[in-house]
């Protein structure tokens, strides 16, 4: 059926938790203070690589990439759904749902390709230390970070266009906190088993096998590790590989659940639930993880920290 047939939806309203509405307030106020902290915390360790050369090595420059996307993957998301929860009826225009949707995509597809890069370069430096600069130089470097962002460019542009390109007619009601493609796709007034099979072929390709080239990698690190004669030496690996197999549980774990499956059985209050994991729980916590549990940031955070002072002591 052709989509000048269908009445023309020019917004949609976003439900978010409005079901809950003895909840909003509180929720608002929590959900503020964790996309401050998530700024902060990313933006913290953009600066402090960005100023520190000694950090200027793959390891800490892909961080720094992660870092940026952790950001604007949740400054996509939190304004908004900050507003749904200080609203009774939160619209979104139509071109506004679809540039969330793109984003959306963009910066969880470059994700994936990046943790997936971070666990090569890992695998890299503890498996082959002494061929580590030939391996992981800046132009290899260079050329995964690309392909990262470049692979995630695609994917959105793909993926966000062809949501978009089916009618709706209404309901306009996005039972979701966000315009993720499976919650604006069961509005779509038309079949889209084929989008379907695209997406469930797409998460495989985008998601999954990066996932498993991860496992891989790590499980040739863990035999590395184990062979290692100095317990310092294992303990500092164990220490670096722990704060990246945090983020990529987390990312990867909800990130599967939610897209393997567009019209999954879970209920909407749980796609809600994992879509807050990776969209404000990881951009919130990876700071943490890679700052706390790695000595060189943290040195270079108090060298900051004491330039700050000094500049306010003058």
């Amino acid at each position: 059926m052709r989509r000048q047939n269908y009445s023309s939806v020019t917004e949609f309203t976003l439900l978010g938790f409005s079901h809950l509405p003895e909840l909003q307030a509180p929720m608002f106020g929590a959900f503020l203070v964790i996309y401050l902290t998530t700024l902060t915390g990313n933006a913290a360790i953009v600066t402090v690589i960005f100023l520190d050369h000694s950090l200027h090595i793959p390891m800490y420059l892909f961080l720094q990439n992660l870092s940026v996307v952790e950001a604007s993957f949740s400054t996509v998301i939190m304004p908004e759904m900050l507003v749904v929860l200080n609203t009774e009826k939160a619209t979104i225009s139509f071109g506004g749902c679809f540039a969330q949707m793109y984003f959306i995509l963009l910066f969880g597809g470059t994700e994936c390709f990046l943790l997936g890069a971070m666990a090569y370069d890992r695998f890299a430096a503890i498996c082959h230390p002494l061929s580590y600069p030939v391996i992981m130089n800046i132009r290899v470097f260079m050329k995964l970070v690309m392909f990262s962002w470049i692979s995630g460019i695609m994917v959105a542009t793909l993926q966000a266009t062809w949501v978009f390109s089916f009618p709706f007619c209404g309901p306009s009601k996005i039972n979701h906190i966000s315009c993720e493609t499976p919650a604006v796709l069961e509005l779509a007034c038309a079949d889209t088993f084929l989008f379907e099979v695209y997406a469930f072929t797409g998460t495989i390709l985008i998601v999954v096998v990066p996932f498993l080239l991860i496992l891989l990698s790590y499980t040739r690190i863990l035999f590395a590790i184990l062979k290692m004669p100095s317990t310092t030496g294992r303990q500092k690996a164990f220490s670096t590989c722990a704060s990246h197999l945090t983020s990529v549980t987390l990312f990867y774990g909800t990130a599967c659940m939610t897209y393997l499956q567009p019209k999954s059985r879970y209920s909407p209050d749980t796609k809600k639930l994992m879509s807050l994991a990776y969209s404000l729980l990881t951009p919130l916590l990876n700071p943490l993880i890679y700052s706390l549990r790695n000595k060189e940031m943290k040195k270079a955070m108090v060298k900051l920290w004491e330039r700050i002072v000094a500049l306010h002591t003058i």
